[in-house]
């Protein structure tokens, strides 16, 4: 005789209640996920700062006889760089709520200071925090790369219209057509073909089995279209990509002039756009590639080697703690929000 109720043998299994319990398995799986890289962002942007007291501390014996009120303008035109990429970051990121958007961007340029790879360090924190919150990593990587060819853009025209300047002879620097003209128009050059490179595409169609150039070529003319966009129907917030680079580069020039030091301002922009390259190599804080490829481009621009290496210490020191500061803080006040759910703005119109 058989019974309908289940026995000790065999229990009775409940579907829905398996579901849920596979769900919260999941997600506190994801939570323990989150939790250990956030420790682990967190540690190595407080390491960073560890590391860079005894730099900081050398910056301080060599301006102990200089004005503070320089260091301190200094400090402030570093916050107003910082501000200036949170408001490009809120233009291209406009559908994210405000304060979030705000402790995304201080923790990518706390991060892109300590691990610098050319910007790329700063945008992977950015994407994992989207893809904590449970949003698109691609749309996000998207978006990055719109900011990351605007912000290069202005880098890029800020070059050509410096190197142009030189080369006219309005502004000064040496080897006007060599160290002026001719970098100008190489970055000329390279706005120009960056603007048309949805142009070429049209020449490469995308089909099934395209090789990988013209596969890079249709993202990249995607992501250039959208930063057209941008360009061509600006709000406000987009001065930020402006502030971020010339208020760094203005930054310098103080830093030059807190040891006595007034430098061309042709000269210290090339030179500033051409030894930041060394920025790219992958060392943690920049140390020793920033200041070695900033100090060799402001000597071989006319700087006197002693004088450009302490301003390049005073200005790395600066430029490492404040968004790396910022960027600790604001990320400490984003964690506790990575499970939060985000309800993001509406799309803009067709402009």
């Amino acid at each position: 005789m058989t019974s309908s109720q289940p026995s000790a043998e065999q229990p009775h299994h409940d579907p829905a209640f398996e579901g849920r319990l596979l769900d919260l398995e999941v997600d506190e799986g994801r939570r323990l996920r989150n939790g250990i890289v956030s420790l682990v962002v967190l540690v190595i942007l407080v390491g960073a700062l560890v590391l860079a007291v005894p730099g900081l501390r050398d910056v301080a014996e060599r301006l102990r006889d200089v004005d503070p009120g320089w260091v301190g303008l200094a400090i402030v035109l570093e916050l107003l760089s910082c501000a200036g990429y949170v408001l490009a970051f809120r233009e291209i990121f406009y559908r994210v709520p405000a304060i979030l958007a705000i402790r995304i961007a201080l923790s990518e340029m706390a991060f892109g200071a300590v691990l610098p790879v050319g910007g790329a360090g700063g945008i992977a924190v950015g994407a994992w925090v989207a893809k904590a919150k449970g949003g698109s990593v691609r749309r996000f990587m998207e978006r990055s790369a719109v900011l990351f060819l605007i912000t290069s853009g202005v880098n890029a025209a800020t070059l050509a219209l410096a190197g142009l300047l030189v080369g006219a002879g309005v502004l000064h620097a040496p080897h006007h057509i060599t160290l002026g003209l001719i970098p100008g128009l190489v970055a000329t050059a390279g706005l120009v073909l960056f603007w048309n490179v949805p142009r070429l595409e049209r020449h490469f169609p995308l089909r099934d089995g395209s090789g990988r150039a013209v596969r890079w070529l249709h993202a990249t003319a995607a992501v250039v279209r959208e930063a057209r966009e941008e360009v061509k129907h600006p709000t406000w917030r987009l001065l930020g990509a402006v502030a971020y680079l010339w208020c760094d580069i203005a930054m310098l020039w103080v830093c030059f002039r807190a040891f006595g030091e007034t430098p061309p301002v042709g000269a210290l922009t090339l030179a500033f756009l051409i030894g930041y390259l060394g920025n790219v190599i992958p060392v943690p804080g920049g140390i020793g590639a920033l200041d070695g490829g900033l100090t060799a481009a402001l000597v071989l621009y006319g700087s006197d080697p002693a004088s450009a290496a302490a301003a390049v210490l005073a200005y790395h020191a600066i430029v490492l703690w404040v968004p790396t500061l910022l960027g600790t803080i604001a990320f400490l006040r984003l964690r506790p929000t990575l499970a939060d759910p985000v309800v993001l703005g509406p799309e803009r119109r067709p402009r």
